[in-house]
């Protein structure tokens, strides 16, 4: 392998030298591919080391049940707790065990309602449904101003 130059003497009397360092995977071909660019020697007494490290596409599939704030499907299954709620008898809570039985009760009947009303949905590294027009308008700020303060925001 030819010996390229990584750093540049500032001194005439001086000779550049091969110096800069780089840990690389040696058993692997596809992460073992560094480049030296003199070309992009600017100020510095040093030249830019290179190296494209391939990043697999991951794809990330979760599925999960979720009710639309505010759609009809959260009306009906409030309105289902509490209707079943309000039959559970909660009235002779005398000790833990009794308190276990109606908090037990309490718990199927949301999760037998929640299964009802809820729709499964695909989370993927696409989904953004926490996004919204403010946050859209705070990164234009900030890529418009480079700001810190603009960044906090967004």
């Amino acid at each position: 392998m030819d010996q390229v130059p990584t750093r540049y003497s500032n001194n005439t009397n001086d000779s550049n030298l091969v110096l800069d360092l780089m840990f690389l995977r040696c058993d692997s071909e596809e992460i073992n591919l560094h480049i030296i660019h003199p070309e992009w020697w600017l100020t510095s007494d040093h030249v830019p080391l290179t190296i494209i490290i391939p990043i697999a596409d991951e794809h990330i599939n979760i599925c999960k049940h979720t009710i639309i704030k505010d759609s009809v499907e959260e009306v009906k299954f409030v309105n289902e707790v509490i209707a079943l709620f309000s039959k559970v008898d909660a009235s002779s809570i005398s000790n833990v065990y009794d308190l276990d039985e109606v908090v037990s009760s309490w718990v199927d009947i949301v999760s037998r309602s929640w299964s009802r009303h809820s729709k499964p949905i695909n989370i993927t590294k696409h989904s953004k449904s926490w996004w919204n027009d403010k946050c859209s308008q705070d990164l234009a700020s900030y890529r418009s101003s480079k700001s810190i303060k603009s960044w906090k925001t967004f």
